[in-house]
């Protein structure tokens, strides 16, 4: 039996692993689908990761590269080029590799750190014909940055989140025109930073309010028509843009990995599409923790490693010191403003001196309060200038603060005047 098993050797289940050695657990398994470590890193050869965590600019494959050396420096074991099929609530976990076959191994404790996916054109119903010629923006960037190939020459992007805006950059450096960015909300997706860097410094129009509304081409695509959405998001009559062009980029969305999570049994939140949580990671089965993106999504990989290490600690705390206590457990809810909490609860006695706590905003805010209530207690209030969709917030919460609520905590965003 193992003290622990990860599974997912992307960032999460790295910087989890790395973690709970350093605590003290020395049976540890990483089990990874992939043929080698590090998860979608390997394929973001762009820099500006690492500056949180390292407090330096590294390429995605070089912030991997830190961990798996660090990883090969102990004694954590690895199976690579192996599935997980089942995660059972006594923990046992199906796996089948090309070099083990099919195998069950139990564990003390389990981390789950298996990542996200993309959303495809199914998800969001396109109209139109089905040529060759869409990707997803993670696709592409697998195939460019990866594989050497280049999907297209005149490509379009529908959505302005993180991986299309950099695809619209990368693609452009590789030889492609980029014709447009193409985003159904009001406002992007995006860090404003890759905004600037890989829209505006190129020259590629960003469409906020449109959306595709028909792909035509037989072998491959040919034309995409835009049009503007009204405040419903439904498509304005006579509002067309037609597109010459031979790919279509997808950047609509990722989507927890949560497959083996649901089938554990393991509390959903359907606000993220992953585990409810609490302060240290742990999901509603004892022992069992989630982290990183299969959790929520996260904008910036420098967050999964510290949320994973807080797992990865928390986990060997298990495994040495057994079950946590659930005296005076708060429910975390998302007020106006706020479209979802994580952790969504928090026992304040299994927290040492703090807690942070993330959620997003559903609409772009200025000049606001973060307003963290208990009842009818104001238990803290945040400035901030300015806060966006498309980018995560965190706030933290002394322990003393969290001693003062009551049964649960609200939390919500209320614009003032400057």
């Amino acid at each position: 039996m193992y003290d622990l098993i990860v599974i997912g050797g992307g960032p999460a289940g790295l910087a989890a692993a790395q973690s709970a050695w350093e605590k003290g657990l020395k049976k540890i398994l990483i089990v990874e689908r992939d043929k080698e470590l590090g998860g979608i890193l390997n394929q973001c050869i762009h820099n500006g990761f690492g500056l949180h965590h390292f407090k330096e600019e590294l390429t995605g494959p070089e912030y991997a590269g830190r961990f798996v050396k660090l990883l090969s420096e102990t004694g954590v074991e690895v199976r690579l080029d192996t599935m997980v099929l089942e995660l059972t609530p006594d923990k046992r976990v199906h796996m089948v590799g090309k070099a083990t076959g099919y195998r069950v191994e139990e564990a003390k404790a389990i981390v789950l750190a298996m990542g996200c996916r993309e959303r495809t054109r199914g998800a969001i119903s396109i109209p139109g014909t089905r040529p060759a010629g869409i990707f997803t923006a993670g696709a592409a960037q697998r195939y460019v940055n990866m594989e050497g190939w280049l999907p297209g020459k005149r490509v379009v992007i529908l959505g302005s989140g993180d991986i299309g805006l950099i695809m619209a950059r990368r693609m452009t450096l590789e030889g492609a025109k980029v014709l447009a960015c193409v985003e159904v909300m009001p406002y992007s997706g995006g860090l404003n930073r890759n905004i600037v860097q890989c829209l505006q410094d190129f020259d590629i129009p960003l469409y906020l309010s449109h959306t595709v509304t028909d792909i035509r081409g037989r072998d491959r695509v040919e034309q995409v028509v835009v049009s503007k959405v009204d405040k419903n998001r439904a498509p304005i009559p006579g509002t067309e843009m037609v597109f010459d062009c031979d790919t279509l980029l997808l950047s609509v969305g990722l989507i927890p990995e949560n497959e083996l999570t649901r089938q554990a049994g393991i509390g959903m939140d359907r606000r993220t599409n992953g585990a409810v949580v609490y302060e240290n990671m742990e999901t509603s089965i004892p022992g069992v923790f989630a982290c990183g993106n299969v959790c929520h999504v996260h904008d910036l990989v420098d967050f999964v490693t510290a949320e994973s290490q807080r797992a990865g600690e928390a986990a060997a705390r298990y495994v040495l010191e057994g079950e946590a206590g659930q005296e005076g457990c708060l429910e975390v809810k998302n007020g106006d403003g706020v479209t979802y909490t994580v952790p969504q609860r928090i026992r304040p006695e299994q927290v040492e001196s703090f807690c942070d706590l993330f959620f997003r905003v559903n609409r772009v805010c200025r000049n606001s309060e973060i307003l963290v209530i208990s009842g009818e207690t104001l238990i803290a209030r945040f400035q901030r200038e300015h806060l966006a969709p498309g980018e995560m917030e965190r706030v933290t919460l002394p322990r003393v603060l969290l001693d003062k609520a009551q049964g649960e905590i609200t939390v919500s965003v209320r614009e003032v005047e400057a």
